[in-house]
């Protein structure tokens, strides 16, 4: 029997969250401009770093030597390795192969026995080479902030990401720390968010943070010579919104179709998924985060389907604008409407549609690579 007031309370939390997020915002706000604080620009964060590492000295592109530690969920071993490989040779520890990690027990014990070892095969690794930067993906759910401490202890610049700094920088909070970047950030050299407002929260915590969206890999968002079949597709999670946008769509005459967790169709390989950007003529996008309405951010489908020469239609926010030229080489949408009125336009018709497909490829090849993103952030940091 359906429970008929679980829609309700999925909507309470997400209301409950919504408020708690703008709380949070709220707060680190009011602290950032009560201390007067003020964001780094480059040429603050080349000399802050500067100041922390005087003997550095850069080296040829190719030649550095780098530790990664990061999980390969389905998407880093395909991204972040080859873009670092190209900038040397690339060490790679796995947190989650190492320990087998499962979820329960995790915190009670695989946690504090993960962190132990892996400052120790990284003090072993640093003794016995020499490396130039250690990067890593890692939250506060993976490490605590004496590893970090001690990870930065080895005199090695440290750079580290984080994808989701819109609602979980600070998260949850066990045994009295956040599981986000709040509590670790401060003790790497370098923080690259992919969130722009989320630049207050790490100076508020003290730490050097710099704003840089996620990227894509050429080699695999590439574009496939196939017949375009498809009006419009959609490859993400069924959540929210989504749904029912999808389904007015369909009601109004448009051939959608959709592939991802929780779709009939059901999720697809790599390889599948950037043949359906060549296969579509209209590639759609969503902004927001899954339960809150008026969070959005940069996601990867922003870079790997123009980068795959997809026409990419998404939900308009801000930061886009600061990827490309809008309309020129994406096409963003402001509610139903809007969005219905484009399809149609861009259907109807298509040299128009291959203009933006075609500007829209050109822009991500040259600037958003994860290549290019790590060649920005090891040129500021004086590593190349």
């Amino acid at each position: 029997m359906k429970d008929p007031f679980k829609r309700y309370r999925r909507q309470f939390r997400a209301w409950k969250n919504n408020r708690r997020l703008a709380r949070e915002v709220q707060s680190y706000q009011a602290i950032f401009a009560s201390r007067n604080l003020s964001l780094p620009d480059e040429i603050t964060i080349r000399r802050t770093l500067k100041s922390r590492f005087p003997a550095l000295q850069p080296k040829l592109k190719g030649r550095m030597k780098i530790l990664a530690i990061y999980h390969h969920y389905n998407w880093e071993n395909t991204s972040l390795k080859p873009a670092l490989e190209k900038f040397g040779s690339t060490r790679h520890y796995d947190w989650f192969e190492e320990f087998n990690h499962q979820s329960r027990g995790w915190h009670r014990s695989l946690r504090a026995r993960m962190n132990q070892d892996l400052v120790s095969r990284l003090r072993q690794w640093a003794t016995h080479d020499s490396v130039d930067v250690i990067f890593s993906y890692l939250s506060g759910e993976i490490v605590t902030p004496e590893a970090v401490e001690q990870m930065r202890s080895l005199h090695v610049p440290t750079l580290n990401l984080a994808l989701n700094d819109k609602e979980a920088f600070v998260g949850r909070i066990r045994s009295g720390q956040a599981m986000g970047s709040k509590d670790i950030c401060r003790s790497f050299d370098l923080c690259w968010t992919s969130t722009e407002d989320a630049l207050k929260k790490y100076c508020v915590e003290g730490a050097l943070p710099i704003y840089l969206p996620e990227g894509a890999n050429p080699e695999i968002h590439r574009p496939y010579d196939l017949p375009k079949t498809i009006d419009v597709s959609f490859i993400g999670q069924c959540y929210g919104d989504r749904p029912a946008i999808v389904r007015q769509l369909q009601h109004q005459g448009i051939h959608v179709e959709t592939w991802g967790e929780g779709w009939p169709n059901g999720p697809l390989s790599t390889e599948e998924m950037v043949q359906l950007y060549s296969r579509s003529r209209i590639n759609l996008g969503f902004g927001g985060i899954a339960g809150h309405k008026e969070l959005f951010c940069l996601k990867g489908r922003d870079f790997e389907i123009p980068m795959s020469r997809g026409l990419y239609l998404t939900e308009y926010h801000p930061e886009l604008q600061r990827a490309y030229d809008l309309q020129h080489e994406i096409v963003t949408y402001s509610g139903f409407d809007d969005l219905l009125a484009k399809i149609r336009y861009l259907l109807a018709h298509p040299e128009k549609a291959e203009e933006i497909r075609g500007k829209g490829y050109q822009r991500a090849r040259q600037e958003h690579t994860w290549e290019r993103r790590f060649e920005k952030l090891f040129n500021l940091m004086g590593l190349i």
